[in-house]
């Protein structure tokens, strides 16, 4: 396995791959609102597109250099499953539940990412480098423009239905570790990065986090039903 590579919070590397992810998502947002709206869906089903791509060149270059692993890359990580959403929500009829749960994986557990980026088995390959901003930065973005641009609207308990599902996740992925000496979403031991949250001994770092992401899911679910997000 490669070594994996942690960008300190506030370096200089950090603050500016942090301006380059924000401007990035800026710009994809701006170029939307200029859009019409047939051309917006196109817009963003080319991301979508982009996003399946990266996810297959993911996979083939760690196939290649080795570090493609059962353990590691199962699609069970938070982030790997809002960038899967994100490459289908476009393309099924049904999309307001996958929107839902999207919305607050992929727009926190992306912000969560850029803030504390960890790029394991990075083997001094840049395309992994680049694929982790890209990706994150996209999931962010992704429901954020499908939110502003294409006007999809939060459900009443969506941040309820978001905190069953990811509950959900942790009762499947549990036994997986167990099974794969695995520790997908961080459920078997904490991640390598300096994180207030992401600290403490196993279990009792995960009912911190079953705290303060229920807490913070409904923050944010008050926040984009407010007043000033309602047309």
């Amino acid at each position: 396995m490669g070594e994996d590579y942690v960008i300190e919070v506030l370096s200089t590397e950090w603050i500016i791959n942090s301006i380059l992810s924000l401007l990035y998502i800026s710009i994809v947002l701006f170029i939307g609102f200029k859009l019409n709206n047939e051309k917006r869906l196109l817009f963003a089903k080319f991301i979508s597109y982009s996003l399946i791509i990266f996810l297959l060149l993911y996979n083939f270059f760690h196939f290649y250099f080795g570090t493609w692993f059962v353990e590691k890359r199962l699609p069970l990580q938070l982030c790997y499953i809002s960038q899967l959403i994100c490459s289908i929500i476009l393309f099924v009829p049904k999309k307001q539940h996958l929107f839902d749960i999207l919305f607050y994986c992929g727009f926190l557990g992306g912000i969560q990412a850029l803030i504390t980026p960890l790029i394991d088995d990075y083997t001094d390959v840049k395309f992994f480098y680049f694929d982790y901003y890209y990706v994150h930065s996209t999931i962010v973005l992704f429901p954020l423009y499908l939110f502003f641009v294409l006007k999809m609207k939060l459900t009443k308990y969506s941040w309820l239905k978001t905190f069953l599902f990811l509950n959900l996740l942790v009762v499947v992925i549990m036994p997986i570790n167990f099974l794969l000496d695995s520790n997908y979403m961080y459920l078997s031991k904490p991640p390598n990065v300096n994180h207030p949250l992401a600290t403490g001994i196993w279990p009792y770092y995960i009912l911190k986090w079953e705290i303060f992401v229920l807490l913070l899911l409904y923050i944010t679910y008050l926040i984009f039903n407010s007043r000033i997000f309602k047309n």
